[in-house]
Formats: C-alpha cells, structure tokens, sequence
C-alpha cells in the first residue's frame, strides 16, 4: 500500500504558512481543515495553505509538497489512529468514533491519490466554487535521476484543470521589503 508524507525541499514552507509541517509527516488533504472557512474571509497565509496546502497529521502545519511512500498496514492505522485522535482531541469531533470515522474516510482518500509510482510528488490547488471547496491534484516526476531533489529539478506530468492565474513577483517583492 502506499500513503502520502510531507517533504520539503526548500524552506519555503515556513514563512509561506502559518505552521508548516515537519518533512516526513503523514499527511492528508486537509480540506477539511476550511469546510466552515469563509473563503473570501482567508488571507495571507491562512490563503496560502487553502490554495496549496497538504495537512501534516503530527503537527497539523502544512505541507505544498507530498511524496507517495509506501506503507504498511500497521502504518494506515497508526496514521488513522493519530488522526483520529487529532481530530477528536484538537478539532473538536463529538466523539471518539465520529472522529475515527472521518480520520478512516481522510485517509482512504489521501491512499486513492496514490496510484502513481513511489516517490511521485503531488500538488494540490483548492478553490471554493458554488458553495464547495474543489481540489485538483498534479504528479510531479524528479527529472533524470538527480539526487538529493531539488525544487527546480522536477517537471510536471499531470495537470487536472488548473485555472490560470497570474502572479506578479515583483510586486511581491516590493510587498515583502515595505513589511
């Protein structure tokens, strides 16, 4: 079987989220993270891990990258258990069992993102569209056989309706200096 785990391939994810996720975390979508959101409410880095954010079971910090593993059954459980537990004890579940539930269906979901070869990284861009929240995922393959992986030395294979969006850096910038 194979899950998903958090990595990190720059330090990015630190100052783009409010908490990011240690690399190697069991991870998950998240999305349920924003199911009572209001999505034009988010900004800056709640924005930020809404847009591209996997959840780090562990930490419940965030991710932008995850890898696909492979794992044990031993694994699906303890990463069901801790999120379970995540959900019942830090989020507010009703009850140990309704968390339990929701922590089985999370998990089944993050496995079915994992029909891709191990190590295979996978993107997600979230957006809230009709009253629901839409996730599209990319696979991303390391390009040649470079190791350690770097950000930029990977190209991606599959792109699912990604809409366009520009980003203008350089006011980014200017943004960032004025702080």
């Amino acid at each position: 079987m194979k899950l998903l785990r958090t990595i990190r391939l720059d330090p990015s994810d630190t100052f783009v989220f409010e908490r990011a996720a240690d690399a190697g975390e069991w991870a998950v979508s998240g999305a349920f993270m924003f199911a009572h959101a209001d999505p034009d409410a988010l900004d800056g880095k709640s924005r930020a891990a809404f847009r591209g954010g996997f959840l780090g079971v562990a930490s419940l910090g965030w991710s932008t990258l995850v890898q696909i593993v492979e794992a044990s059954e031993a694994d699906r459980d303890a990463l069901v258990g801790a999120l379970g537990r995540q959900l019942h004890e830090r989020l507010g579940a009703p009850d140990v069992a309704a968390a339990r539930g929701a922590a089985e269906e999370e998990v089944a979901f993050a496995a079915s993102l994992c029909d891709r070869p191990r190590d295979t990284l996978i993107a997600v861009r979230r957006t809230f569209e009709d009253g629901a929240i839409r996730e599209a995922f990319r696979t991303l393959h390391p390009r040649g056989t470079r190791k350690p992986m770097r950000a930029f030395s990977f190209v991606e294979v599959e792109n699912e309706e990604e809409a366009h969006e520009d980003v203008n850096l350089l006011a980014l910038a200017r943004h960032k200096q004025t702080d």
